[in-house]
């Protein structure tokens, strides 16, 4: 591994048909620093780490490693050149071990009766010296499926750190990771960095910054607007060079809420996800669930909206009760006024290959077709409808859902759901992945539905979220709710202590 590489990108430009991605930039990353880069959706950042990982080819400009200009033909001939890649999404196979995940179709071979076979005790040897030299604890034979989500994230940097690379790029690192699994993995981040690797670390979550980043780069409207060290900007300057000024929320004074329960779960159990699981929901009522992941906050929404089955308790929804522990389903929560926006928005909340018209239009297709029969015009009517008052960018309602950025994405999810007139909306993870412009808006959606007396229950791993935008917030701990608090006497570190504490 070389010491101190450095990755440069000089006048990078990539154009398409009726837009420039990227327009001349030019930055240099250092080895032997956290490079982190920044920028708002649709900002530019993908289409530069795919340039930089060989997955798109630039328009114009250059690359350089350590000062010399490099053509990369494709995502092998960058890890052979030595640029890394860790995507968002894990790319892990999961019936697969970690040494076959780490070496996939790289296995070594040694010649056994005349036969070349996969020399599985050299396989594991190497595997285990990756692991070691990044301080990771984990069985190489092990399937990555029996795997924490934390766990399988460090095996994909293990994977890009099989090529021995003098970069490596995370791409929102920590964006499925609970609190602990993301110091674990700033811990594997500082030792790499001591081995003089450059890392170039894009992410959305700005209070990560002063904790892991030594230098920040900012990317706005595909221009490179600057780099800072981090120990020089403060996280106002920050947000000022991503987006110019920004209207920072905090929740409304105007939002009432009735004494009218709508939602009581009563000791809903799931054993081993939680147990023994009561509360009470109120008309307009914006109620936070925190908690870190395993704690069984998303499996007790998953229940709740019939998703999964439960093994006991009571679900009353306007003082009826639902059917028992294995006959709710998500069409009847629908049919009550229940809705619900899932975690992975991408394999459970849209279809990707249909447009975003038809995405808007999944969930009330019993009122759109009430004869039994679809028409295009009427699906626009409901389309256009959520379009407008939720203030999607898109360029034509017929263009895949999939070429949305990622809080456009999320909010044809909600506005999907939010055409079937439901009473209670269920948000699990709504703002993971996505920019700060993107997440006031759709709190905004919250506050927005929360006067017009319709209930919310909100989940987020990031704490301070839950502050800023609920009444009131359940805290989960080891599957059962501990404490109940609220934003007004809370502060971040006493709620964080919560969801920790042993």
């Amino acid at each position: 591994m070389e010491l101190n590489s450095k990755l440069e990108a000089v006048g990078l430009t990539k154009k398409y048909p009726g837009t420039i991605a990227l327009k001349d930039f030019s930055a240099v990353f250092d080895g032997g620093k956290v490079n982190a880069v920044i920028g708002k959706n649709g900002a530019g950042k993908s289409t530069l780490m795919k340039i930089f990982s060989g997955a798109i080819q630039p328009s114009e400009g250059k690359i350089k490693i350590n000062g010399e200009p490099i053509i990369i033909h494709d995502p092998s001939d960058a890890f052979q050149k030595g640029i890394g890649m860790v995507y968002q999404e894990l790319s892990l196979i999961p019936e697969l071990s970690v040494t076959e995940n780490i070496f996939l179709g790289r296995l070594p071979k040694k010649d056994l009766f005349g036969k070349s076979v996969i020399d599985w005790k050299l396989a594991y040897k190497k595997t285990k010296e990756i692991l070691t030299s990044m301080e990771i604890e984990i069985d190489v034979k092990v399937p990555v499926r029996k795997l924490s989500v934390g766990q399988q994230q460090l095996v994909e940097i293990a994977k890009a750190m099989s090529f021995s690379p003098s970069v490596l790029i995370l791409d929102e690192p920590t964006s499925a990771l609970a609190k602990h699994e993301t110091q674990m993995l700033f811990s594997i981040i500082s030792n790499l960095k001591k081995h003089g690797v450059a890392i170039i670390y894009i992410t959305h979550r700005l209070q990560e910054l002063n904790e892991i980043a030594d230098t920040v780069t900012v990317i706005r409207d595909g221009f490179f607007v600057g780099t800072e060290n981090m120990e020089d900007v403060t996280p106002a300057k920050i947000v000022d060079m991503m987006f110019g000024e920004v209207e920072q929320r905090t929740r409304p004074e105007d939002l009432g809420v009735s004494e009218e329960i709508i939602l009581e779960v009563k000791n809903l159990t799931r054993r081993p996800e939680f147990e023994d699981i009561s509360f009470r929901l109120k008309r307009g009522e914006v109620l936070g669930i925190a908690g870190m992941l395993g704690s069984g906050r998303s499996e007790l929404l998953r229940a709740i909206f019939g998703a999964d089955p439960y093994q006991s308790g009571e679900i009353l929804f306007e003082g009826e009760s639902l059917p028992g522990p294995y006959h709710n389903s998500p069409a009847l929560c629908r049919d009550l006024g229940i809705a619900m926006t899932p975690e992975n928005r991408k394999t459970e909340g849209l279809i990707l290959p249909l447009s975003v018209r038809q995405n808007l239009c999944l969930a009330s297709m019993n009122q759109i077709a009430a004869n039994g029969i679809i028409t295009i015009t009427l699906e626009r009517k409901y389309a256009e409808k959520q379009a407008h008052a939720l203030q999607i960018k898109y360029s034509n309602l017929e263009e895949h859902v999939s070429s949305l950025s990622g809080g456009n994405q999320q909010k044809v999810v909600i506005g999907n759901w939010l055409n079937t007139d439901p009473k209670v909306i269920i948000f699990d993870e709504p703002s993971r992945g996505i920019d700060v412009q993107a997440k006031q808006q759709i709190f905004q959606i919250m506050w927005d539905l929360s006067r017009k007396n319709l209930s919310s229950i909100f989940v987020s791993t990031e704490l301070e979220e839950l502050l800023e935008v609920c009444h009131r917030i359940l805290v989960m701990r080891h599957g059962r709710i501990i404490q109940e608090v609220f934003p007004d006497n809370t502060s971040l570190e006493q709620l964080y202590a919560m969801c920790m504490e042993a």
